[in-house]
């Protein structure tokens, strides 16, 4: 099995694509956001003076500048920031780093919750009484569990979820699939993604995890004709949660998780979900950070 020590090394000898965007402090993530639904392998952030920040994204191939500036206006629209607090973008190739190196370095293990441990291929994990280690390989997919949001469908999953059936809409890695199945062993698990590679990124995963043959991966999205689920997790952003509600609410027939939304835009979540008649919304918070379980 591939555990990216190959892969990585093959483009570690070759020059790479860096964009750099400096900005107001506040609107840091959201520029580490952007860059990374733009496609980039990985980013860091840097502090400048007068409470900038300088945020670096790095690309096998030249990113398009058209596809960055789309990511960065969308990223500010869903952090609520204004246009403003971008003040510079740079372009720039880099030479050869040692990329596999820097992943060890700065990928650590992450507890989530009471039993769950989130960690690269590489890494040691000593695992107390009854924890579950996660191995997730680092790639161009959303969901490494270093994020509050995959943090709190992690934890919602933990404390909610008894069996049964488990739709992951919008699986990225699949981590939220994996960890059901590692969860609860004799769930029925579905995941979907529009993203093709995403869903192959999954399978790869699920395959480290031992768990790929309890996993039903596809490409695809919720819609009317999706079977329904005991719960549903859907961790996306406020604005394609609200339009998909409908389809979600119809494929649950338990609990339904939410998350990818912004403390700030979680009111029109709730509303929208108490026009279609979803009851007893319980909301978990991480920093700015919301999951909604319906």
């Amino acid at each position: 099995m591939n555990t990216g020590e190959g892969s990585m090394a093959q483009t570690a000898a070759r020059s790479w694509h860096a964009v750099e965007i400096v900005l107001d402090e506040a609107a840091g993530e959201a520029a580490q956001y952007a860059l990374m639904e733009a496609g980039a392998l990985g980013t860091e952030a840097r502090e400048e003076s007068s409470g900038l920040v300088r945020v670096v994204g790095y690309f096998e191939t030249p990113p398009e500048r058209e596809a960055i500036d789309s990511a960065l206006r969308n990223a500010l629209h869903i952090y609520a920031l204004p246009a403003s607090a971008m003040r510079e973008t740079i372009f720039t190739e880099v030479a050869h780093r040692d990329w596999l190196a820097e992943w060890k370095r700065s990928w650590q293990p992450v507890a989530v919750g009471r039993r769950l441990v989130i960690a690269p291929p590489w890494s040691e994990v000593n695992e107390g009484p009854g924890q579950l280690t996660i191995r997730i390989e680092p790639g161009m997919a959303f969901g490494t569990g270093t994020h509050e949001t995959t943090r709190l469908c992690l934890a919602a999953i933990e404390s909610h979820f008894r069996g049964g059936s488990f739709l992951d809409v919008g699986t990225g890695t699949g981590i939220l699939a994996i960890a059901t199945a590692k969860l609860s062993p004799e769930a029925r698990i579905e995941a979907c993604d529009t993203d093709a590679a995403a869903v192959e990124i999954a399978r790869k995963n699920a395959c480290l995890n031992q768990v790929a043959e309890r996993i039903e991966f596809r490409v695809g999205t919720v819609d009317n004709g999706t079977a329904s689920a005991t719960c549903v997790c859907a961790n996306l952003t406020a604005d394609v949660i609200i339009k998909l509600l409908p389809a979600l609410l119809s494929a649950t027939c338990g609990r339904l998780i939410l998350s990818g939304m912004l403390d700030a835009q979680s009111h029109g979540v709730q509303s929208r979900l108490r026009e279609l008649g979803a009851s007893g919304c319980e909301v978990m918070r991480e920093g700015e950070w919301v999951a909604m379980i319906a």
